[in-house]
């Protein structure tokens, strides 16, 4: 698939660039480094070094964001850090949700094979909130808010409350998942600090291949 992808940069200056990243095509390099991510095709496409700010699983879409020089990479990593940084996703998952709005803290840890879990003894403190955008007759759609960033965090805290996000065949009954061209979490928007200028916001709308799997249920 990386042969095929164009990518839409939907910001990019001289200290930041940020990418609307297909589902299907790595964030970074895997163990495989023929293979292209969107962190080799970018410094491709402006011919310079781009640094890692964070990443997106690879089955998931939107906007991701990286530094173009190691000043702007620090600061950025701070706030990462000190979980200053807004980041807001659509998540599509099974069942009726009761609550309107709420929030999973459960700690998590990985248990092998990248697999991730909740652990409250020995995991790492998570947090997510929750609000409900619409429901379905047998979905939900909803905006998720993740104060940390655990590996696969969003995936494993509504796996563990027994909504599992509609496609995701690492966390879910992978017959029923394979209904689905795709894992209905899509990153629609993140939000930082850049030395003087506050508060700024990329926004990526979610891809044809979410909103047609919508139209489908």
């Amino acid at each position: 698939m990386a042969d095929q992808v164009k990518l839409e940069i939907l910001y990019d200056d001289k200290e930041i660039v940020a990418v609307n990243k297909p589902e299907g095509i790595a964030s970074i390099a895997e163990n495989d480094t023929r293979r292209d991510s969107i962190h080799s095709l970018l410094e491709k496409k402006l011919s310079q070094k781009i640094f890692i700010v964070h990443r997106l699983d690879k089955e998931v879409s939107g906007v991701i964001l990286f530094a173009k020089n190691a000043a702007t990479h620090k600061m950025l990593n701070r706030q990462f850090a000190g979980r200053t940084v807004k980041k807001s996703y659509l998540a599509l998952v099974y069942g009726n949700v009761d609550k309107n709005e709420g929030s999973i803290t459960k700690a998590i840890r990985e248990f092998g094979s990248g697999r991730m879990g909740v652990d409250e003894k020995n995991g790492k403190p998570s947090s997510t909130n929750f609000k409900i955008l619409k429901r379905f007759k047998e979905y939900t759609l909803l905006e998720l808010n993740p104060s940390t960033g655990r590996r696969h965090q969003l995936r494993v805290h509504l796996y563990s409350i027994g909504h599992s996000i509609v496609g995701d065949s690492r966390y879910g009954d992978k017959e029923t998942q394979k209904n689905f061209p795709r894992i209905m979490l899509h990153a629609q928007s993140i939000k930082f600090d850049l030395r003087e200028r506050k508060g700024i916001e990329i926004r990526c709308d979610a891809p044809k291949s979410f909103l047609d799997v919508l139209e489908t249920i």
